[in-house]
């Protein structure tokens, strides 16, 4: 991150353009960019080579050697002259060499962390079968031997790896980037090639999409160093030729050996990884024993049918044949889309945690449309009494994981993981990895700051920057180009596109800033997501483990290397695990009142057209209260002066972008105090939307239409 500067759909269009049909990935330690690399690359045709630019340890993956001297690209020295660690480039060929491949980032992750995550020689000997291997670039065992004049070293590494990998799967890696380096090593590479009697392999390092983005990720490095383009003393590429070379340049480079550029066709025929998506992968909840005569699909349909109407009696007394209408509808829905588990499970997750004192959030989202939830007591919302629809949850025409949001005490949330942990084995428990992005206003800031310019540059950029939505950004692409779902917005960039006309420096800037929005800056774990697997995670994604700022290693929960988007599509059981200060806020209140007054509040069951409540949201006296504290909410809470518990319902939903960029939350403001007149498009629509003054702001309202 921050030096990886390609955007993947480009870099696959760009190969694609000069015909080349299959290029590779190897991310430095990690596979985070797997899944969208393989998608992006099948979407146009292009065969995708996954593989690792691993890290890997001088001897032992358990070592941890003091470490010396510079840090440079391996790390810098330890005692008696060794590297911290070497890289070594593993491309996967078969989908044997794919899961190779997660398990050796993994427990590099796992066993092997020390400064980046590290492999050794043993991991290799376990987990070769199906990876090709090469020797690598200059930071790479074979390379660090032969910058030493040890060619003798370098034939025994060579060979060690040869050995581990077989002949036909490991290939002396030759490069080119204009680096003095290279060109005095390439002929031993040569030479050494000729020793092991190994294939030739010609490769460009790139970092960069096309030449002329070298200036933008010199400036991209800046960042992560937190040094300025002008320092002399900061990390740098020595060259301008980390780019995506074409076939015919790359031949020019190498017409001495054009066997080194025919062996990447070799490898690109080769390479055949299969990235298998709607994996059926959800856990198999534990059922009672009086089930066990039935297969486990059966009995957890019937578990939920008994669970469902047995909380359908304690909900609604006497059953109505509306509400039995509606279970029988949802559970063959629930059933025939294999969803029971995910039922049970969550449905276990909420009981233990209200049976140990855990407290648990109403319910949010479009899970309050599902009756079932509402009889398992997974959300506290009536779906039948405020006119919700199943199908925006769970539609059956749509093969999706359904998604249960769950909210708990944040003191708690810990808690709740381990207890999932316990129930379905900590090898199937998982947190999720997050990256957070460049973002415009961000990119320019950041751009002046490394370009040497005065901080008051960044800050007029982006001051000229259309204003915020949602705490969302404007693309900086969508301020200087229409682009579709930003049209209305293009005329609020207009101060800024005049900038960038008339003052060299802001082009300077925003033309260097585009480059960096949307690069990952850095990784941390998902503040809600957990995946929970049928089979331990690591069969299905690579894992690692991920440290606060002063927490060990080994003591670092286990986060997967995959983000929550690709989890998903992998067809894996994602679930938010929300830990809200509000609910801890909610209970000590609770505990307070307990203490000082003797007074036991059902905070569950208060009125909910208490007047007082109604008064207080008028004056904008929310700070503290969830979704309604901010400025700009307290703002429209008082210009809508709500009088009604829909009136709250209603201000969530108008405070999202759509309304807010179409002026909808003034419109409903306006008509319900009388201060526009409520009109209908069409008067079958009065049925409908007369509770909404006439316009839709609800989703039902859009689906009932």
């Amino acid at each position: 991150m921050l030096d990886g500067a390609a955007r993947v759909e480009d870099m696959v269009l760009a190969a694609k353009a000069d015909g080349q049909r299959a290029i590779g990935v190897t991310d430095h330690g990690n596979l985070y960019g797997a899944v969208e690399f393989y998608e992006t690359c099948r979407k146009h045709d292009v065969t995708p080579i996954i593989g690792l630019e691993a890290y890997m340890a001088a001897n032992s993956r358990f070592d941890r050697p003091p470490r010396r001297g510079k840090i440079d690209d391996t790390g810098g020295d330890t005692e008696g002259g060794q590297k911290l660690y070497h890289h070594l480039t593993l491309l996967a060929e078969t989908n044997e060499g794919y899961r190779h491949l997660r398990e050796l980032s993994s427990l590099a992750f796992l066993e092997g962390y020390y400064y980046k995550p590290r492999l050794d020689w043993d991991l290799l000997e376990r987990y070769h079968g199906g990876l090709i291997a090469t020797s690598g670039c200059l930071g790479g065992v074979v390379l660090q031997a032969l910058l030493q004049d040890d060619q003798k070293k370098a034939l025994e590494l060579g060979g060690r790896l040869q050995s581990i990998f077989g002949k036909e799967n490991f290939f002396i890696e030759l490069q080119d980037h204009g680096l003095a380096a290279q060109r005095r090593t390439n002929p031993m590479l040569r030479e050494l090639a000729t020793q092991l009697d190994a294939p030739l392999l010609a490769t460009n390092d790139l970092h960069y999409v096309r030449h002329e983005d070298y200036e933008m990720h010199d400036a991209l490095l800046c960042i992560g160093t937190g040094s300025r383009v002008a320092d002399t003393e900061r990390f740098r590429f020595e060259s301008d030729q980390h780019y995506l070379k074409s076939a015919a340049e790359m031949r020019r480079l190498f017409h001495e050996v054009p066997d080194a550029c025919d062996n990447t066709i070799t490898i690109a025929e080769r390479a055949n990884v299969t990235i298998e998506f709607d994996n059926d992968a959800l856990p198999e909840f534990p059922l009672p024993a009086a089930l066990s005569t039935l297969s486990h699909k059966d009995g957890a349909n019937r578990y939920l049918r008994d669970l469902s109407y047995q909380g359908a009696v304690e909900r609604y007394g006497a059953l109505r044949d509306d509400v039995r209408e509606r279970l029988d509808y949802e559970l063959e829905v629930i059933a025939n889309m294999g969803f029971s588990d995910y039922f049970l499970v969550v449905w276990d997750l909420i009981r233990h945690a209200r049976e140990t004192g855990i407290r648990v959030g109403p319910g949010r989202g479009s899970a309050a449309g599902c009756c079932v939830a509402y009889c398992l007591r997974i959300v506290e919302l009536d779906p039948i009494r405020y006119g919700l629809i199943f199908e925006r949850f769970l539609n059956p025409g749509r093969k999706q994981m359904p998604d249960i949001d769950m909210d708990f005490d944040e003191r708690h949330r810990g808690d709740m993981i381990r207890y999932a942990s316990d129930r379905y084995g900590s090898d199937h428990v998982a947190q999720i990895v997050t990256f957070s992005t460049i973002k415009a206003r961000a990119a320019v800031r950041d751009a002046a700051r490394v370009l040497g310019y005065p901080p008051q540059l960044g800050d007029k950029i982006a001051k000229a920057m259309p204003p915020l939505v949602m705490g969302q950004d404007l693309p900086l692409e969508a301020c200087f180009t229409s682009t579709p779902g930003f049209e209305g917005r293009f005329a609020e960039a207009a101060e800024l596109r005049n900038l960038y006309a008339s003052d060299g420096e802001v082009k300077h800037v925003v033309d260097v800033a585009k480059g960096f929005v949307d690069k990952r800056r850095q990784d941390g774990i998902h503040a809600a997501a957990v995946v929970i697997t049928k089979e331990p995670v690591l069969e299905y994604v690579p894992v690692q483990r991920k440290s606060g700022p002063n927490g060990s290693n080994e003591e670092a929960p286990i986060v997967t290397q995959y983000e929550a988007s690709a989890i998903e599509k992998l067809g894996l059981l994602k679930m938010d695990f929300l830990g809200l200060r509000n609910l801890a806020i909610i209970e000590r209140a609770l505990e307070h009142i307990r203490r000082r007054h003797g007074i036991e509040v059902d905070i569950d069951h208060v009125p909910l057209d208490d007047p007082k409540v109604f008064e207080m949201l008028r004056r904008g006296d929310s700070i503290g209260i969830f979704q309604l504290e901010g400025d700009k909410m307290r703002q429209l809470m008082r210009r809508l002066a709500p009088t009604s518990f829909d009136d709250i319902a209603a201000l969530n939903a108008l405070y999202r972008p759509g309304p807010l960029s179409e002026n909808v939350h003034n419109d409903y403001a306006d008509r319900k105090n009388a201060r526009q007149s409520v009109s209908y498009d069409h008067g079958d629509l009065e049925e409908i939307l007369s509770e909404t003054y006439g316009l839709m702001i609800y989703q039902e309202d859009i689906m009932r239409v």
